[in-house]
């Protein structure tokens, strides 16, 4: 449940209620959500908002490679650092339904209840992906809580229910599944224009990488001694068992 989304406090969604009465997040945590990772790469993105909710936002999005546009009458200073560096477009101006035009992502990130319910409308009316942070309500997606390593990443979502929940388990995965498995993800990945071209079927290549992956010894626990080389050698191994003859 978003902190601003209780019963008592101002309304925030498009239901207008005046005073939130919740009835706009009753069955929120019963919602299936179609968990999916999108490649963001040269794609327009637009945040709405210059806080540092909105920096938030734009950093990840700059993390995947997204081409961001800011819009917002401020900024704090490391967006303004990120616009004048070039790596994001910051137009210095309230919100206009025009900022959606070409973007597949819009984040509204600001305390405008009135300007999120319009980002909201607008880019719903043109079957956009969307979010109003800390209002679920006002989302057709929502942002995980992420755990990366190297080309590993690891999603927890909690439905909005508790944030604080997702940062806990956020940080237990990112215990959990360090390094080791970003590692061997590189080392696999390296193997797979092998497998493409060797094994003729795709039950071939499953079966060869879960033999390693789930074999003796545990390449996992070789990556936690530093032994890469013994986990090159596994691979090797196993390839030179699938060679045609």
């Amino acid at each position: 449940m978003p902190a601003q989304a209780y019963s008592g406090k101002e309304c925030v969604c498009q239901l207008r209620r005046g005073v939130c009465d919740q009835s706009c997040v009753r069955g929120m945590l019963e919602t299936p959500f179609y968990i999916a990772c999108l490649r963001l790469s040269g794609r327009r993105a637009l945040v709405v908002g210059g806080g540092e909710v909105g920096l938030e936002k734009v950093e990840g999005l700059l993390a995947c490679d997204a081409d961001v546009t800011l819009v917002a009458p401020d900024a704090v200073s490391e967006l303004r650092e990120l616009a004048a560096e070039g790596s994001i477009c910051w137009h210095a101006r309230g919100y206009e339904p025009a900022d959606l035009d070409g973007c597949l992502i819009a984040i509204a990130a600001t305390g405008d209840t009135d300007v999120n319910i319009a980002v909201f409308n607008d880019a719903e009316a043109r079957a956009m992906l969307v979010n109003v942070v800390d209002v679920p309500p006002l989302c057709n997606f929502i942002l995980p809580a992420i755990v990366r390593t190297g080309p590993l990443a690891v999603a927890i979502s909690t439905a909005g229910a508790s944030p604080a929940l997702a940062k806990r388990m956020k940080r237990e995965i990112g215990e959990l599944f360090g390094e080791p498995y970003a590692t061997l993800a590189v080392l696999l990945n390296d193997a797979r224009g092998w497998a493409k071209a060797t094994l003729p079927t795709y039950q071939d290549r499953k079966q060869f990488f879960e033999e390693i992956v789930g074999g003796e010894p545990d390449p996992i626990a070789l990556l936690r001694d530093g032994d890469v080389a013994a986990v090159q050698d596994l691979i090797a191994a196993a390839q030179s068992t699938y060679q045609p003859v």
